[in-house]
């Protein structure tokens, strides 16, 4: 699915957005406003594709998944932002060098979306800021939660010692550090920012799940190590010439919102369907947390050109 049909959805939720922009407090811009100061671009993985929103289900045949409206959407309802593209797609690994990239279900990596957005003119010197997660794909996230949620706890922590072995994470750390400054080239005046993951399940939680409590502290674990993981790329090409690169930690948001927090979830469960691809996504009011991180997190007035 291109691009350019992605761009056309936008148009049919637009109003809705505007009104969820409202609700959340938002910004708006009067009718007849100047256009809006800060150009936006993004991409990578499902969090950035929108997975989770409006319980959407992936259709058949779709290369590029994309559901809203995600974080992306929100912060471009702001109207203080005017979102040129978002190449995000579910499922998405850094580039065909990932171990984990599925040659047989293509799904355009993030290093060909990043070629995208250069043909639509989204990234250049123009653009002011760029938002992207990316990373946990690349580490096999979605399989090793598979083996977790029905094993026993040697094999959930043999799934994640291969996943986050020292070479898997060295390598996850120099891709991500050459996606970001290759980002920063093509776009050399805006800000990277970099969104994390939040812990998925709250293990002391009296809602039981087919994963045990220690298989889920195994995996809260692991997206601990993954985090940090991403947060030091970061730092990495943050302190190269001429780049902006930011990370974003949501944890903390996120906290007491787990797939099975009492309090009330932010992240998707099917409790039917445990391998729905929704699944361990921000739901709507997830989707709202990270357009709160990111908006708390970035000075759009500082970013936007004069």
């Amino acid at each position: 699915m291109g691009n350019a049909s992605v761009r056309r959805r936008h148009s049919a939720f637009a109003a809705g957005l505007a009104t969820l922009a409202m609700a959340l407090g938002f910004t708006s811009v009067p009718a007849g406003a100047a256009p809006p100061e800060v150009d936006y671009a993004a991409l990578g993985d499902s969090y950035t594709a929108g997975t989770g929103a409006k319980d959407a289900v992936r259709p058949p045949g779709v290369d590029c998944w994309q559901s809203h409206p995600g974080y992306v959407d929100i912060v471009a309802a702001t109207l203080r932002a005017n979102l040129l593209d978002n190449a995000a797609c579910h499922g998405a690994v850094l580039s065909k060098r990932s171990p984990t990239y599925d040659q047989v279900l293509y799904t355009p990596t993030v290093q060909e979306q990043i070629r995208s957005l250069v043909k639509e003119r989204a990234l250049s010197q123009k653009t002011d800021l760029i938002s992207m997660t990316a990373g946990a794909n690349d580490l096999g996230f979605s399989r090793v939660l598979g083996v977790c949620a029905f094993s026993d706890e040697a094999t959930c922590r043999a799934a994640l010692a291969q996943a986050e072995s020292p070479t898997a994470l060295a390598f996850l750390t120099a891709s991500l550090v050459q996606t970001y400054t290759t980002i920063q080239v093509l776009a050399p005046n805006a800000k990277v920012a970099v969104l994390g993951y939040p812990l998925l399940f709250d293990p002391d939680s009296p809602i039981a799940l087919p994963i045990s409590s220690a298989n889920q502290r195994l995996m809260n674990g692991a997206t601990v190590t993954l985090n940090a993981t991403i947060a030091r790329a970061v730092r990495i090409a943050d302190a190269l010439p001429r780049t902006d690169v930011q990370y974003i930690d949501v944890t903390a948001a996120f906290t007491g919102h787990a797939v099975n927090s009492v309090t009330g979830s932010w992240l998707q469960l099917s409790p039917t369907n445990f391998a729905a691809d929704y699944n361990f996504h921000p739901n709507d009011a997830g989707h709202q947390a990270y357009a709160t991180a990111l908006l708390a997190s970035v000075n759009l007035k500082q970013l936007a050109r004069p």
